[in-house]
């Protein structure tokens, strides 16, 4: 703001000053009255402008404590308010969360706890409508203050209402000038109350939709088999954002001939409308492996073939492995479908990723294209570990480096317990995770040194 920039009040002083100056106003107005609209017109503008700065403030925070925080702060500072209150209703009608200005929250419920519902301000969440009390004290409502509480005089509150829901009340008490609380700051607290419920509202269906999908996504994914002597763990991480759904799955099951199927996969697109897609491919490569078994290229080749029926064929990455056992020894034949590949992590603690020449790319793009089949030993102790592209993709990263990181860091939970080596990865690559994350790890029986 430029240094000889002045606000409102001043202006209007300066007006008043000159008004003064100019002689006499016209007939039945009087300088001072006259002066006084000036100062009132000024004033409402100040207000307006910090009411708008508010809710700006308001509408580009997302998180729900702070965005009533400003609310409380805003209202006491606009109307002039000694002391102000948010009090949040839980699902249950009880209060969950009490937000003050001029009040120590905490002090206060150390002391009294959260209010109970009764008194003067549960009547905002009974009869649903504003009050204006000029006496609390004489007012029949009244039930006093608790210990630990200021002594107020006036107040004015409004109750927190989205379509017929109350969520909590807003009110204020004790001008800072002494004098009553006026219609125009009613207007202002219902104004901000209504920003207020909004607000609370919107957490509450951000809350909801985010156990919904979840819960959707949760439902998507396999329950492990017991796959002994095989040990198998899975972990889904979804993205950090909402929606919470995509396109990442892993499985795992115990074919007719005694072998083991092991997938992973990444259907291409994310949130709704990649996470049914990824349950329908999902069932189908389930169904083609069981019952018509075959190498592992064989199966993707049907899969790609029975992706056409699609009018517009989903694309996805994936690994399908199948693990045999002959002689006492396991070996992982595979074929990978334009996904990251596979690591293995021994049990001494050495990794290496099995990329060979033949990568293959993604199913539902040619049904014609080859698919190939690899084929590697799995040593006693030796943990096989397949993953989608949010373990290592990262913005502004480079995905090589991330790979490498992958291995040291799989390569040092050689031997800890899967579950813990699957959370220790997804933990490990990052806080927020951009894309959702599928990890899926199987061990060889074996000799392996205990784990700390």
């Amino acid at each position: 703001m430029p240094e000889d920039a002045q606000g409102p009040e001043e202006v209007a002083d300066r007006v008043a000053a000159a008004l003064e100056a100019m002689g006499r106003p016209s007939e039945g107005e009087s300088f001072e009255e006259l002066s006084d609209q000036v100062r009132q017109l000024a004033l409402g503008q100040r207000r307006l402008r910090r009411l708008l700065d508010a809710v700006v403030a308001i509408s580009a925070d997302m998180d729900s404590y702070a965005v009533l925080q400003h609310i409380v702060e805003a209202a006491a500072d606009l109307i002039g308010a000694r002391y102000g209150a948010l009090g949040v209703l839980g699902e249950g009608g009880e209060f969950v969360d009490l937000i003050t200005v001029g009040v120590d929250a905490e002090q206060l419920m150390a002391t009294s706890g959260l209010p109970q519902g009764h008194g003067l301000l549960i009547t905002l969440i009974r009869d649903r409508k504003s009050l204006h009390v000029d006496d609390v004290a004489a007012d029949p409502s009244s039930v006093g203050f608790p210990p630990g509480h200021p002594v107020m005089t006036t107040l004015l509150g409004v109750p927190l209402m989205v379509r017929g829901t109350v969520y909590g009340n807003l009110y204020l008490a004790d001008k800072h000038d002494g004098t009553p609380f006026t219609d125009g700051d009613g207007a202002l607290l219902t104004a901000l109350a209504s920003a207020a419920s909004v607000s609370i509202e919107n957490a509450r269906l951000y809350q909801s939709l985010k156990h919904a999908a979840e819960h959707f996504q949760l439902r998507m994914l396999p329950t492990l088999p017991d796959l002994r002597p095989l040990d198998v763990e899975g972990r889904y991480e979804p993205a950090s954002e909402l929606p919470r759904l995509g396109g990442d799955w892993y499985d795992a099951l115990t074919l007719p001939d005694g072998a083991t199927c092991v997938v992973v996969g990444d259907v291409t697109g994310h949130d709704v409308e990649a996470a049914p897609l990824m349950g329908q491919i999902r069932y189908m490569l389930r169904a083609l492996v069981y019952d018509h078994g075959g190498p592992p290229s064989l199966v993707v080749s049907k899969l790609d073939r029975a992706l056409t029926m699609f009018a517009e064929p989903p694309t996805a990455t994936l690994v399908l492995g199948r693990i045999e056992r002959a002689d006492g020894r396991y070996t992982l034949r595979w074929s990978n479908a334009g996904h990251p590949p596979p690591l293995l992590i021994g049990a001494d603690g050495g990794s290496r990723f099995l990329a060979p020449a033949h990568h293959g790319i993604p199913v539902g793009i040619d049904p014609a294209v080859p698919r190939y089949d690899h084929a590697y030993p799995l040593a006693a102790g030796s943990t096989l570990l397949l993953f989608t592209d949010g373990l290592v993709e990262r913005r502004g990263q480079d995905i090589d480096a991330n790979l490498a990181a992958l291995a040291d860091q799989a390569a040092r939970l050689a031997t800890a317990p899967l579950r813990d080596l699957c959370a220790e990865l997804v933990a490990g690559r990052c806080q927020a995770f951009h894309d959702d994350v599928a990890v899926l790890a199987l061990r060889v029986p074996g000799h392996r040194a205990e784990w700390r």
